[in-house]
């Protein structure tokens, strides 16, 4: 039992690889060690141990897992595109033990109602996925039990600190123009409408990500002797033998590949981008694809890698009135000692900068707006279903960026994303090696209606008002805004004190064109990559049944957030949890382990 850099000789077959230790792979390997403690189980991360990290370990360093010298996260850098102003868009993941749920912002966000059901599958419907919603999860927030869990390992509150001042300005900023405060977002049924924040931090102050909250106590606890863990140890390939997934080869951080066995399954669990990668260099994909790369065919399926999704992120920042300890600035400039705050357990530390969240709908004046081709698609995508948001939006109170260069001061800024994109993009192997480049499209703003870019204009418009009708705004930070031209009435603003009267801004043509290329230029991944192995059927680009089983590959299964059919109007931490609690419970049953 234990964790490893590298495996013991000895250890050369198991009962269950979990390929990939991130957000589902932790679940899905504890899960099946509590089912049977004398399963053999191991798991294969890429990534270090988080633990002892403090980008891991305190919520408020959560910047630092994709800055400089990071060591708990992997980019991905996507092909230039005239859509998004010839840019390599860099694309961050998790690469740590407990992935995304390790490095991520901990927001707490549920998919709607809509979305799962979206997806028509038996056994993944929202009312079916319910149960693991609440099985996953101990809820100290607002809102009905009936809907959240109170026994389940991730703890979800509001954390040990919250920017009071700010976050009841944004909620009466909003209501101002016309959104309503609403209790809990995470109902699977209240949309278009702003809520205070709660958080995947617990009481205490600390982050809830599955390794330490389901991985790494069965490593402890003297209980699950079965249970192994090897880091820092990437997956080059699944060994599939006529027809079945029979083990891995890994490739250590400082040793040559070698081979593991699995006497039962296989659980692939690298992610949107490392789980198709792997299942291509295995012989698993598109016969094209894999023919370029130089890879024998195993399995014709060409779902693989075929449909990327991610939401489309920009953050606006704004100049505040707010105080030093009121954001997290101080912080990120370094201009409050980070030792200090951990040797005497500030409160701050317990925070994420994020105190409210909004999921919204435009009007009906709005949709006009943006032209007969955005109002058609409207009518016919979201108009008669109003459990669809259009965009989130979150407060985030500080410089939402890297803050060289920037002006001393305090600032705030407003994330906005779309959801629902209507552009795809994709992610291949180009040859057979780990160090082969990748081909990958992020697909951003590729649709040919151009909706996607729409959607952003109008978010662009209804997050400045927002920040507009703020008590604290004193003026848009001008070289993070769209470049109006002074004459404009759009131009940026500077103010020492709140704005009187605030009217909605008048946008010309001319200003709409501004915006639009502002986005194309700006545009950025919100690290919610998902759909590169969907759940479906393989004439429609499906790569997995409804029970996770990779088509035509025996004992192959996929956890992870690849298998997503349909994106969600959400941050994807939560959803990512429920496939590896969902995906457990397939397992546990198949193997006829019990009651899961």
């Amino acid at each position: 039992m234990g964790q490893f850099s590298e495996l013991p000789a000895e250890l050369q077959s198991v009962d269950i690889i979990v390929a990939g230790g991130g957000t589902a792979g932790c679940i899905v390997a504890s899960r099946l060690a509590d089912a049977d403690p004398s399963l053999s189980i191991l798991v294969i991360e890429a990534g270090p141990n988080g633990a002892g990290n403090p980008a891991v370990d305190y919520p408020a360093f959560f910047l630092s897992n994709v800055g400089p010298g990071t060591t708990t996260a992997a980019f991905y850098k996507g092909n230039k595109s005239k859509h998004t102003g010839n840019r390599d868009i860099i694309v961050p993941t998790g690469s740590v033990l407990g992935g995304g749920s390790a490095v991520n912002m901990m927001m707490y966000s549920r998919a709607q109602r809509s979305d799962w059901d979206s997806w028509q599958t038996a056994g993944w419907s929202a009312n079916e996925i319910l149960p693991f919603l609440k099985k996953l999860e101990t809820y100290h927030g607002p809102g009905l039990l009936d809907t959240h869990g109170s026994d389940g390992p991730i703890q979800v509150s509001t954390g040990t600190f919250c920017g009071r001042k700010s976050q009841d300005d944004f909620v009466s900023a909003m209501n101002k123009i016309g959104w309503p405060e609403i209790e809990d977002l995470g109902s699977l049924d209240a949309c278009n409408g702003v809520q205070r924040a709660v958080r995947f931090i617990s009481p205490d102050g600390k982050r809830q990500d599955t390794a330490s909250r389901y991985l790494r106590p069965r490593l402890q606890d003297g209980l699950h002797p079965n249970l192994h863990v090897i880091i820092k140890s990437q997956v080059v390939r699944v060994l599939i033998e006529d027809g079945k997934a029979t083990g891995v080869v890994y490739k250590p951080e400082s040793a040559p590949e070698r081979t593991v066995k699995a006497r039962k399954t296989v659980v692939l669990s690298c992610g949107a981008f490392g789980t198709p990668t792997v299942l291509e260099r295995s012989g698993v994909g598109d016969p094209d694809v894999l023919g370029r790369a130089g890879i024998p065919i195993v399995a014709d399926i060409p779902g693989v890698g075929h449909e990327y999704e991610d939401h489309h992120l920009i953050v606006y920042p704004y100049k505040s009135s707010l105080a030093p300890e009121e954001t997290m600035d101080g912080i990120l400039t370094g201009a409050l000692n980070a030792e200090e705050l951990v040797k005497t357990n500030d409160r701050i530390l317990g925070w994420n900068a994020q105190d409210v969240t909004c999921k919204l709908r435009p009007t009906d004046e709005d949709v006009a707006s943006l032209g007969p081709v955005f109002q058609e698609v409207w009518n016919k995508e979201f108009r008669d279903n109003p459990n669809r948001p259009l965009m989130m939006m979150s407060l985030v109170n500080c410089f939402p960026g890297d803050p060289t260069g920037i002006p001393p001061g305090q600032y705030f800024g407003i994330s906005s994303f779309t959801v629902y994109p209507f552009a795809r993009g994709h992610v291949h192997i180009t040859g057979p090696k780990l160090t082969d480049p990748l081909d990958f499209e992020t697909g951003f703003f590729s649709d040919e209606k151009c909706i996607d870019l729409l959607k952003h204009r109008w978010a662009y418009k209804k997050q400045r008002e927002v920040a507009r009708r703020m008590d604290v705004f004193r003026g848009e930070l001008v070289s993070h805004h769209p470049p109006f031209p002074e004459w404009s009435k759009a131009a940026c603003v500077s103010t020492n004190t709140p704005l009187d009267n605030v009217q909605d801004i008048e946008y010309s043509a001319e200003d709409d064109a501004i915006i639009d290329n502002w986005a194309r230029e700006n545009v950025g991944s919100a690290w919610h990559s998902l759909g590169t192995c969907k759940l479906g059927p393989v004439d429609q680009y499906g790569v997995v049944d409804q029970n996770l089983s990779v088509h035509g590959v025996k004992n192959l299964k996929l956890a992870d957030l690849s298998i997503v059919p349909k994106t969600v109007a959400a941050n994807t931490n939560n959803t990512a949890l429920v496939i590896g609690e969902k995906a457990a419970d397939i397992i546990i049953k198949e193997l006829g382990l019990g009651k899961s």
